[in-house]
This record gives structure tokens, sequence and C-alpha cells, in this order.
């Protein structure tokens, strides 16, 4: 992706449209039970993002839940097709969920790792040079580079 290449996605209604003005720090899929349940699928992904680069066009509403972590994390939807287009994860310091698979060019973010396999289906097969862990990672050891140098710089550039 270019620099100034900004990405564009939405709800399936139409209604919310939104572009994110760099490239996701890190994409995953979830395999944990609260996702499941949120997605009604076998897992989710996910793409982590800084807060300031989502721009959202249309009328989303948000619902406060308990991760499975026991954080809190505010999830956002299109008030008119209830598609969950973000999240805000109390331990996501200055960062967003982007639910990956809203991006009108989602195919550019496969997932770099698949979390909390422990849960997995057990009839999902992942091929053998998929990361997989059995919960969550330490992102200071897993996400690339150049991403934690990002969040690094945006962290010291906004911290109040």
């Amino acid at each position: 992706m270019k620099k100034n290449e900004k990405l564009t996605g939405g709800c399936i209604c139409g209604q919310v449209r939104y572009q994110i003005k760099e490239k996701p720090l890190f994409t995953q899929a979830c395999h944990c039970k609260d996702c499941k349940i949120l997605t009604g699928s076998s897992y989710v992904v996910n793409s982590s993002i800084l807060e300031n680069t989502l721009v959202v066009e249309g009328q989303v509403s948000s619902t406060k839940l308990k991760a499975g972590s026991g954080a809190s994390c505010k999830t956002y939807f299109c008030n008119n097709c209830g598609t969950y287009v973000y999240a805000d994860y109390e331990s996501a310091v200055k960062r967003l969920t982007l639910r990956t698979k809203t991006l009108d060019s989602s195919e550019k973010f496969p997932p770099q790792v698949h979390i909390f396999i422990k849960d997995k289906d057990p009839w999902l097969n992942l091929s053998e040079n998929v990361i997989c862990f059995k919960e969550m990672y330490d992102p200071k050891k897993i996400w690339p580079e150049e991403s934690l140098k990002r969040y690094s710089e945006y962290l010291k550039d906004n911290s109040n």
C-alpha cells in the first residue's frame, strides 16, 4: 500500500462508509468463544489500526461488552443493517479493531496469525505455514518492526 493511499469500506447496506488513512498495523484471525458468538462463525478476521486513521460516514451505534480477557470493549455497528464495523478495546491503547472483511479490498490483508486456537473448531484445519497461538501473543514480539514503530511514534506524539 502506498503511503497516502486511503482504504475504504463499509457495512452491507451501504449506509455506513469509512476510510482509513494508513494500512492496518496488523491483521489476525481470532477463534475465541466470544468472537464466535458475536459473529455466528468459526472465527473473525480483525485488523488493528491507529485510532486517528479511521473516518466514518453514516450512523453507527455502539454497545459495551466484556472481552474474553475480562477487559471491556465498545463495538460499533450500522444502525440500519447491524453490520459490526469496528471495536474499541480497553486493552488496545489508542488503537481500534476494524473488521477486516468490511474493507472493500479485504483480500489485501490476510491474517498474519491465528489466535485463541485453543477454542478453534475441531473440523477447521489450518495449514502448517500459518502462525498460531493458543491464546493471545505479545505484539512486541510478533508485529512487523514497521508497525511497532508507527504505533510507538503515535503513542509518543499523543500521550495525554
